[in-house]
């Protein structure tokens, strides 16, 4: 099957199932996720189908569309659970300082901290508050905000207001979307801005972001990839996105 073929195809199959993942395309037509990926930004470019957080939809059955937190905890859980268990070599030493961004990678993260390690944690994500409230060894602070339904977290004039006074080791970040040449990406504004005051604040900045992220480009843009240190991802991630984020100073990490 030609690409042109196989790119008509996977139009139609998304428009009459109505959601398909990157994953499933590739079982379809047997071929790698990376072709999948390059196949659904013609296909987006074209105007017939919208990438959407690990995969893809029809362009009528959106606008401007997040996914909850629920649904992105449900998608990748095994990837996501290899990256978690990487980014634990970036936490800071015990006594160290940390911000934790929402999203369902990090929150595997919290869910991980080594009982020994005493840290102060700094985030606006409010179910990672709760994982974090009952260990002894998690000094816990709790931004401000006015808390997103459809994230779970804190966000606001507050919020980014708290986060400029930070200034702790390392800050650790998700992202809806990551492309080399643009960098990291939302859809909301508002997310956006704290997640831009989430950069700022660290030392040391680490990105957790599963293969699927790769490629999508969602409306906000809160960083570039220079401003990342450490990107900590999947070994689904192709080499030459790999290259071009090692030549802009990232160093990537393949759990």
């Amino acid at each position: 099957m030609y690409a042109e073929e196989r790119q008509q195809a996977m139009a139609r199959l998304v428009s009459e199932h109505g959601r398909m993942s990157v994953n499933q395309l590739a079982q379809e037509y047997d071929v790698t996720t990376e072709t999948v990926r390059r196949d659904l930004s013609a296909l987006e470019r074209l105007g017939l189908v919208r990438r959407v957080h690990g995969g893809v939809v029809p362009p009528a059955s959106l606008s401007f569309m997040e996914p909850g937190l629920r649904e992105r905890d449900q998608v990748n859980i095994e990837a996501k659970e290899q990256i978690a268990r990487a980014a634990l070599d970036r936490l800071p030493p015990s006594g160290g300082t940390m911000v934790l961004d929402a999203g369902s990678t990090t929150s595997r993260l919290a869910s991980l901290f080594p009982p020994e390690l005493e840290l102060t944690v700094f985030t606006h994500a409010v179910p990672i508050a709760a994982r974090l409230a009952g260990l002894r060894q998690i000094d816990l602070r709790l931004l401000p905000g006015r808390v997103r339904r459809t994230t779970q977290a804190a966000v606001g004039a507050d919020t980014v207001a708290a986060l400029a006074e930070l200034r702790v080791d390392v800050a650790f970040l998700g992202t809806n979307g990551v492309t080399p040449d643009h960098g990291l990406t939302t859809p909301d504004p508002d997310e956006a801005a704290v997640k831009r005051a989430l950069v700022g604040s660290g030392r040391c900045v680490v990105a957790l972001a599963d293969a699927s992220k790769f490629g999508i480009d969602t409306a906000v843009r809160f960083a570039e990839p220079a401003e990342i240190d450490v990107l900590v991802t999947d070994a689904g991630v192709s080499a030459s996105d790999r290259r071009t984020l090692a030549q802009a100073g990232v160093e990537v990490v393949v759990a």
